[in-house]
């Protein structure tokens, strides 16, 4: 079943199409048809009596009406009058007063008829009224002398116009006088005082009256106003100024404002308030002016009848008016006539209906003429409010007027009944193309005309099937509608109109398109003051669809401004402000659709500094401070810092004072006794600190006795006879009064003396002098003003000063832990000898000479501090095998005492240092030549050399190890019944009887045989062919590409490929040996990247090995700038300067062989 839907039950959506379909089904006006009113002047035209009065009156018809006029009821006859003319092919008139004309001789009320052969149809009454601004009446105006507060009234009375003057008070400046609550202009224009004040007080009030449509505007005479004071001035409760009385009543019509008075006087100024009694005031309807002195509601209807109350209210009580309003309405339509197109026999009905308070009498013309006289039409019955036609014929085409009037109004419409028999036409465009977004709904029009009234149909395809279903919607006026359009309803659809006299058919085109989307909306941005913030708006929409992109602040265009940056896809928003707080819009529009996404930006800043700082409360030891807090620019104030200023101390420097959460304003803030306190307040935020606020007043606190006494006493002697007292001297506020001074008391530590005290000036310091050295003291200082003391103060102990100790350490002993460790004893000194505070003791130690020289040097004395009341401690760094002296003494605040006996000791020996050099010259086919330097440190007495070598191969394999002991008095060695032309690496170090010392290595190459040589040199010489040439520059370009490889390896810290062959070449200690073999000690390079250089050696083991020792850490002094490291080791630096002394290892001066440097890299 196809399913109709009439337009007035369409969706709301489509109230505006559809209505316009409506006209579409109107008589085409190559019809025959009655005429129709299609312009007219308002009912109630006011005209300014300066210009001509043009009374319109347009109607349309077939054949085109002629048109006539009557005024005040009676024919008018524009012939008669040269000053009126009637427009061509119009029936609106033109009242020419610009030429001689009064306004005045035309007022009147006029009516316009169109008519043609078939009916006539009437305007309304029109009601012609010139304006008018007359002057005002002239009269005579007393000052008016008020006391003050009380009540005033000054009336305007301005001239009766039309329409009314609008009302407004002004001063001979032409500025508006300042209404209040206090002042204030009433509905009829009077200015209205509820109590006067002095400065009332002038000359200069006038009223002013305008009338807008002559634009003109008259003014009152000023009024003069002077107010005379009374001491004391008396409160009076309220009283209503107007309306006056208990009730009043209003009547107001439907749909107007309704505008509801009450002006009261009182001291002081009362205050409105309004109700509705028995009900609530209209919600969204209801507004309050003139300071709550008018209630308006607008849009009144029946249900806002009732009884109004206004209550006048201030300290001393109240006043109220009832006012009784009664909504009466004009007469308004239910169902206004239709036109009526109907074909010959068939039947129809007008109706008219309409409502009004009072309700509305109807009453029906034909063709202008009251339906009781007009001729005759057996077609037709009149049946109150309806005219019923049956088997109507061409004759009974006519134009009905309906009138519905009451005493506030009446309404005329005009509905023709038109009678024809014409065959459907459809009115529509042929193929007119529509489109729509997918699941919205498509409106497919088929406007159409016939009589009698065409049947409409609809089609799909050029031969589909009638469209049936739930999924369409046939509107009575021809137009298909698909409710949810998708891709596949894309196509031809075909409308056909048909009727008893024929048929007709019409296509369109329906084409549905994908909708525009956003798929990345702006979303909610906070950013701070000055910065940048962006909004995103990226789209999708239909190929065939071109979008535009508009963006909006706060439903508004964005601000001209270049700090707003719009993008293809984005709002970029440079140097943020806070006017640029807002909502944004991102608005996608397209021929067919538009969509939109907000998005919020909060612009957030360091909070506006508080103000209006007031001090109340005002005590001794407390104060309130209140203040406002400034804006907090979108990010909450979380706490409020207090600081204040001491202008009678430290004026100009601001301290903390307290702090309070963001909520609250108020705080009480304990003082302290003669201060001048000023208060500001910083606002803290998320984003910052405030600026500080405005300082408050100034409060001065009453002097007091000091609270408090001075802190951090001390007693420390400068000189061994006296005592030096210090304090921390109270702060200004802290004195709490004028004239701050300190009492200083002191008195000798167990024994029996009494106080001596001074006092002294606002100083920090106080020495006693003549006091015996290094005893102890009681000290306490009280601060003391003009008013009195400071509580007692609390004692402490100092001592006098002190003098260096008078005795030695005693018993000093030494045990020599290991060649290179010593731990030294002795006995404390007695405390009373010490003289002052025992800091420790000193041990002075340094190197007579070395046992294995014998020989003497400069004395460099080391110094090891032992930190309390230590009587031992160890001594590291010693050298192996030499001859040490130390002492001991004392220390103590004033500095050292005398020493104590020196003690000899001496260390044992050690392991020697390696060999000073190694060298290896005179390389023949089988022997080479070593030579040798002795050790830097031999560290006891030399007992033999130990040379260890073996040979390698050019696979850099090593061969069996040799080792051969040599006495300690050579420097040289010829080594012999070696191979020729073989790679030998040695092994050399030093022994003394505790053991051996570091190795140092060397390489070296016997010569080749000269035999083969000789053999060599009678081949062919290569040397001179061309391929060798060829091939030699190749394999050193080679070369030197390794070389440039290896020394950056060897920059990177990389192995070398000698650095490869020595790890290839392990320790032969560490190799598994024959019985009959000898070891070589354990040799490692000082530097691995150099492994050409002759005589560069590392020792084994450059540490002397110490014998197990049951001593802590703390056992060992404290050098200069000594310390240990955390392994234990001793990294300090002792006092006084070393002598310079060689290095351990001197490399050779020989510098490497070439066979040597290009085996390094075989």
């Amino acid at each position: 079943m196809m399913r109709k839907k009439s337009i007035s039950a369409s969706k709301a959506s489509l109230v505006l199409f559809l209505c316009q379909m409506i006209s579409a089904l109107e008589v085409p006006l190559d019809l025959s048809q009655p005429p129709t009113i299609t312009q007219q002047s308002p009912k109630d035209y006011i005209v300014d009596p300066r210009e001509n009065i043009v009374i319109q009156c347009e109607a349309k018809g077939k054949p085109p009406p002629s048109f006539s006029w009557t005024r005040n009821g009676t024919h008018f006859d524009i012939d008669k009058d040269a000053q009126v003319t009637m427009k061509p092919n119009s029936g609106t008139l033109v009242i020419n007063i610009m030429n001689g004309g009064k306004a005045e001789a035309y007022e009147g009320v006029y009516q316009c008829t169109a008519r043609n052969e078939r009916g006539a149809a009437i305007s309304n009454n029109i009601v012609i009224r010139p304006s008018r601004s007359p002057l005002w009446t002239k009269e005579k105006l007393e000052p008016n002398q008020v006391r003050e507060g009380d009540s005033l009234v000054l009336h305007c009375r301005p001239p009766v116009g039309l329409p009314p003057p609008i009302i407004f008070w002004m001063d001979n400046a032409f500025q508006r006088l300042p209404q209040s609550e206090r002042v204030s202009q009433g509905l009829n224009g009077d200015l209205y005082f509820s109590n006067v004040q002095p400065e009332d007080t002038r000359e200069d009030y006038i009223c002013y009256a305008r009338f807008n449509h002559t634009q003109t505007i008259q003014q009152k005479q000023p009024i003069s106003v002077k107010v005379f004071s009374t001491k004391p001035v008396t409160e009076r409760q309220p009283v209503l100024l107007t309306p006056t009385g208990s009730t009043s009543t209003k009547v107001e019509l439907r749909g107007n404002v309704l505008l509801l008075e009450c002006i009261a006087a009182g001291l002081p100024t009362p205050v409105i308030r309004w109700i509705k009694e028995g009900g609530e005031l209209p919600a969204n309807r209801t507004f309050f002016e003139n300071f709550k002195k008018t209630l308006k509601i607008i849009d009144v209807s029946e249900a806002d009848s009732g009884n109004y109350k206004c209550i006048a209210r201030n300290i001393l009580g109240s006043a109220h008016h009832v006012i009784s309003v009664t909504v009466k309405a004009a007469p308004y339509w239910i169902t206004a006539p239709r036109n009526l197109v109907l074909s010959p026999g068939e039947d129809g009905t007008l109706i008219c209906r309409a409502n009004g308070n009072p309700k509305p009498n109807i009453s029906w013309l034909a063709n202008g003429v009251p339906i009781a006289i007009a001729p005759e039409d057996p077609s037709r019955k009149v049946d109150g409010d309806t005219i019923i036609f049956s088997h109507v014929q061409e004759r009974s085409s006519a134009v009905y007027q309906c009138n519905a009037s009451n005493e506030y109004g009446y309404l005329l419409a005009n509905a023709f009944v038109n009678v024809l028999a014409e065959p459907p036409r459809i009115l529509t465009s042929a193929n007119k193309l529509y489109q729509v977004i997918s699941d919205s709904p498509a409106l497919l029009d088929c406007a159409y005309f016939g009589s009698p009234k065409p049947e409409i149909e609809w089609f799909k395809g050029v031969k589909g099937s009638i469209l049936r279903g739930n999924e369409y919607i046939f509107h009575d006026n021809g137009t298909l509608e698909i409710p949810v359009a998708q891709k596949d309803s894309t196509g031809t659809y075909t409308c056909v109109a048909r009727n008893e006299l024929g048929k007709i058919q019409n296509e369109v085109q329906l084409e549905v398109k994908d909708p525009t989307m956003i798929i990345k909306q702006p979303e909610y941005k906070v950013v701070q003051r000055y910065g940048q913030v962006s909004f995103e708006c990226i789209i999708k929409h239909d190929s065939t669809l071109l979008p535009a992109v508009i963006w909006l602040k706060d439903n508004d265009e964005l601000p001209d401004d270049e700090r707003f940056l719009v993008g293809k896809d984005n709002l970029t928003i440079m140097n943020v402000t806070d006017r640029d707080d807002g909502t944004y819009t991102c608005i996608v529009n397209t021929t067919l659709d538009s969509v939109s996404a907000s998005a919020v930006l909060t612009v957030v800043a360091r909070p506006n500094p508080p103000f209006d700082l007031e001090l109340t409360g005002q005590l001794e030891r407390s104060v309130e401070l209140s203040w406002i807090p400034g804006d907090e620019n979108n990010s909450p104030i979380t706490n409020f810092v207090i600081e204040y200023e001491d202008g009678l101390h430290e004026p100009g420097v601001w301290h903390y004072q307290t702090e309070v959460p963001g909520t609250q304003t108020t705080v009480q803030l304990k003082l302290s006794p003669y201060v001048n306190y000023s208060f500001r307040v910083i606002a803290v935020n998320e984003i910052g600190r405030s600026q500080p606020s405005e300082p408050s007043e100034q409060y001065l606190t009453k002097s007091a006795n000091p609270d408090e006494n001075p802190s951090n006493v001390q007693g420390i002697g400068s000189e061994p006879d006296n005592l030096v007292i210090t304090w921390e001297s109270l702060k200004g506020f802290q004195s709490n009064g004028p004239g701050l001074q300190y009492k200083v008391s002191w008195r000798q530590k167990d024994v029996d003396d009494e106080w001596t005290s001074v006092i002294v000036a606002n100083v920090s310091k106080y020495i006693v002098s003549g006091t015996p050295t290094f005893v102890p003291y009681e000290i306490k200082v009280q601060a003391l003003n003009d008013l009195g003391y400071a509580p007692e103060p609390s004692e402490v102990i100092g001592h006098s000063g002190e003098d260096l100790p008078m005795v030695a350490p005693g018993n000093v002993q030494v045990h020599v832990v290991n060649s290179t460790l010593a731990k030294v004893h002795w006995d404390p000194v007695p405390l009373k000898t010490v003289r002052g505070h025992l800091q420790g003791y000193k041990v002075y130690y340094w190197k007579v000479q070395s046992l294995s020289r014998r020989s003497r040097r400069h004395v460099e004395k080391k110094i090891l501090t032992f930190r309390g009341n230590k009587t031992f401690g160890m001594l590291p760094g010693l050298e192996p095998y030499s001859s040490y002296k130390l002492n001991v003494r004392v220390v103590n605040g004033k500095g050292e005492g005398p020493a104590s006996p020196d003690k000899v000791f001496k260390t044992p020996e050690g392991v020697p240092s390696s060999p000073s050099f190694l060298k290896i010259t005179n390389p023949t086919l089988d022997s080479l030549t070593l030579e040798w330097g002795s050790p830097t440190h031999p560290n006891g007495v030399l007992t033999s050399y130990i040379l260890k070598f073996q040979p390698i191969n050019n696979t850099h394999e090593l061969g069996p190890l040799v080792e051969i002991r040599i006495p300690a008095n050579e420097s040289s060695l010829i080594l012999k019944n070696l191979n020729y032309s073989t790679r030998y690496k040695f092994y050399f170090n030093a022994q003394t009887s505790v053991g051996s010392g570091s190795q140092i290595t060397e390489e070296a190459v016997t010569i080749m045989d000269e035999g083969k040589m000789a053999m060599a040199s009678r081949q062919v010489d290569i040397a001179t062919q061309g391929w060798f040439i060829g091939l030699m520059c190749a394999v050193a370009l080679l070369i030197l590409i390794l070389l440039i490889v290896c020394f950056i390896r060897r920059n990177k810290g990389g192995k070398y490929p000698v650095k490869e062959k020595e790890d290839a070449h392990a320790d032969p200690e560490i190799q598994p040996m024959k019985e009959d073999d000898g070891t070589f000690g354990e040799y490692s390079d000082a530097e691995d990247h150099k492994p050409l250089k002759k005589g560069s050696r590392t020792p084994s083991d450059r540490t002397v090995k110490k014998e197990d020792s049951d001593d802590s850490l703390v056992d060992y002094g404290e050098g200069v700038n000594g310390q240990f490291n955390e392994d234990g080791s001793f990294i300090g630096q002792y006092s006084g300067k070393k002598e310079k002394e060689p290095a351990e290892g001197n490399e050779s001066s020989e510098a490497p062989s070439p066979v040597n440097a290009m085996n390094s890299f075989v």
